[in-house]
């Protein structure tokens, strides 16, 4: 072969092979975006499922607590029946009573009190990491212990 004619053959097998290559970066380009397009229909699944569990406990909780309040709204038979106040005597200490008997008799007038009805909140924790992971948990036992250890010797 004659130099210029395999210059020539050359430069059409280089030709070709940056062709190939304009291809198969755009065909890198086109499967990239299809691969963050896929990953954003998974995120916007995976939202749409915590949205619809979140939904349902908030419509089970609000059913509860609608329930709760309908409870909370009927008279019990108990609380329709008149209430009885215990009888208690009055008390008037004289020179004659000690102080003992004085602390306890006000200790039963304290006791005869009828309880009162008590109503606890429940908040939210808004840090939910306060427990350590296991492998803190069990490293910070192992330091105290190593401490612990050290003092007596």
């Amino acid at each position: 072969m004659t130099p210029s004619k395999e210059l020539e053959e050359l430069q059409n097998k280089r030709a070709e092979l940056e062709e190939e290559s304009h291809q198969l970066d755009e065909k890198e380009r086109d499967l990239e975006e299809r691969v963050r397009i896929l990953e954003e229909k998974i995120a916007i699944q995976a939202l749409e499922d915590h949205n619809k569990a979140t939904l349902e406990a908030i419509k089970n909780l609000e059913n509860k607590l609608n329930e709760l309040e309908q409870k909370l709204k009927t008279p019990k038979s108990k609380e329709t029946e008149p209430r009885l106040e215990p009888e208690t005597k009055p008390f008037t200490p004289t020179e004659e009573t000690p102080q003992k008997e004085f602390a306890e008799t006000a200790s039963e007038e304290a006791v005869t009190e009828e309880p009162t009805e008590e109503y606890v909140e429940v908040t939210p924790v808004e840090d939910v990491s306060v427990v350590p992971p296991p492998e803190e948990a069990e490293q910070d036992y192992r330091r105290t212990h190593d401490k612990k250890k050290r003092k007596f010797f």
